[in-house]
């Protein structure tokens, strides 16, 4: 089994100078436009959403943060709210993106003197549409799809991907000892192969599934190190925590997906949410054939009937920065 050496703590985070994300070609180095963009590399909603906005910057370049180095045009911060404050009280423009679903009780706080979006499809109800004293008034960015929405014609393997983002520390353990491996063994009976992605508390996670296979039937990689939508073009089936990162890649690529059992408040509330809207499998019972279903058809996306442009989140996201970065407020 491959083992990659964690960089894990919380405050780990990365810029796209720093990560611009794997297969992704860097900005022409003649754009005169510097854009900072950061994200958490432990949270997985947050990664994806950085990098699928940052693949339709045009030539804005991504810069690093440093002493000698001049400040950026314009800011894009995913989820980090100190972040946000420092740099708005440097006086460059901010947009200020809270990329993961958040359930009722845990509405995005309010963020003063930024462009505030939120990560949330259309046809996703608020999950707070009555006023909450102190929560963010949030414009709503639709769906942040990947840049690719085609899979690739010849999939095989199962692409097992995993969040423990802000997930209490034993029930991640618990699931990391107790799922995590029978997830495993019957992936490798039916495709083969599983790359199991998590973004975080990889640790328990590999000794969980020492011995059950090389690295050539078993990879388990940090989702800030892998091109995770590449990934999923490859899989032939899809198993995946309930987040908006996951649901997203299903849904641009009209592609199956199961929901492995949701860890914390905010996993639960989106599957929920998502299955009274479309019946997406539950992994209750990894042996179930409904799990394993790899055809086209699998998941009813279509009754979902989002408008046109729902998809376009990411294009929608970039394009205000783009604005921005020419014409600040």
């Amino acid at each position: 089994m491959a083992v990659l050496t964690p960089r894990e703590g919380a405050d780990a985070r990365r810029t796209a100078a720093e990560d611009p994300g794997p297969g992704s070609a860097p900005p022409p180095a003649e754009s005169g436009r510097r854009i900072l963009l950061v994200s958490r590399d432990e949270h997985l909603d947050s990664l994806l959403a950085r990098r699928r906005i940052a693949a339709h910057l045009g030539d804005l370049r991504p810069v690093l943060e440093a002493p000698d180095e001049p400040p950026p045009h314009v800011v894009l911060v995913c989820d980090d709210e100190g972040a946000t404050e420092r740099l708005r009280a440097s006086g460059v423009p901010v947009v200020h993106l809270t990329s993961g679903h958040r359930p009722p009780s845990d509405p995005p706080a309010r963020l003063d003197g930024v462009l505030h979006r939120v990560h949330r499809p259309g046809w996703l109800p608020d999950p707070a549409p009555d006023p909450v004293p102190g929560a963010t008034d949030a414009r709503p960015t639709g769906l942040l799809a990947p840049a690719r929405t085609a899979r690739r014609r010849k999939r095989e393997g199962t692409l097992l991907l995993l969040s423990a983002w802000n997930v209490p520390a034993a029930e991640a353990d618990t699931f990391a000892a107790e799922t995590v491996p029978a997830l495993v063994r019957a992936a490798l009976r039916r495709t083969g192969r599983c790359d199991v992605v998590c973004d975080t508390r990889l640790e328990p996670i590999r000794a969980a599934l020492a011995g059950l296979g090389d690295d050539r039937r078993v990879r388990v990689r940090r989702a800030v190190d892998v091109d995770v939508d590449t990934l999923h073009a490859e899989a032939e089936v899809f198993l995946a925590a309930p987040t908006l990162g996951a649901v997203g890649l299903a849904r641009a690529r009209r592609a199956p997906l199961a929901f492995v059992p949701a860890l914390g408040a905010a996993q639960r509330d989106l599957a929920a949410q998502v299955r009274q809207l479309v019946p997406i499998p539950l992994v209750d019972d990894p042996e179930h054939d409904s799990v394993w279903e790899s055809s086209d058809d699998a998941v009813p996306w279509d009754v979902l009937d989002p408008e046109p442009d729902d998809l376009r989140g990411a294009q929608r996201v970039a394009r205000t920065l783009r604005q921005l970065a020419l014409a600040p407020l």
